[in-house]
């Protein structure tokens, strides 16, 4: 590969190629350049006219000079598909709680957004905690039976 900025001589390199293949290896020999150098290496201007040296910083950066400047980077958190997919899940669950009595779906709260133990949601209602169990065991599996309907 040449030096930044310079193209190597393809036709003596290459005296049997044809100018559409000098053509074809200056291209990428340039495309190559543009990847290796003027992306990663930052561009010092002197203006002697205005006393001033200005510094481009390269278009491409280290992680360790980043770190250095303080940059502070995006969480790796969930992506925009698991997002979408959690909502439209949830979407689907609040539908389906709509087809649920209103007993039905205040053991359901109590138990799943408001995080209560059955012992607790048994004591609040006034009933055995067994019965909780099989109240949200049966429940459950009318909540499946409506969503894969969906």
């Amino acid at each position: 590969m040449a030096k930044p900025g310079r193209l190597p001589d393809f036709r003596k390199m290459y005296p049997e190629a044809s100018e559409e293949v000098i053509e074809v290896l200056r291209e990428t020999e340039r495309k190559m350049q543009y990847q290796e150098y003027d992306l990663k290496a930052e561009q010092t201007i002197i203006d002697e006219d205005a006393q001033e040296i200005r510094v481009i910083p390269s278009r491409e950066d280290s992680y360790e000079r980043l770190i250095e400047l303080d940059i502070q980077f995006l969480d790796d958190g969930e992506n925009v598909e698991d997002q979408v997919f959690q909502k439209i899940q949830s979407e689907m669950i609040h539908k389906a709680l709509s087809f649920l009595s209103d007993e039905e779906e205040k053991l359901i709260r109590l138990l799943f957004f408001e995080e209560r133990t059955e012992r607790e949601v048994a004591e609040l209602i006034g009933i055995y905690h067994n019965a909780v169990h099989k109240r949200k065991k049966r429940i459950l599996r009318k909540l499946k039976n409506i969503l894969t309907k969906f």
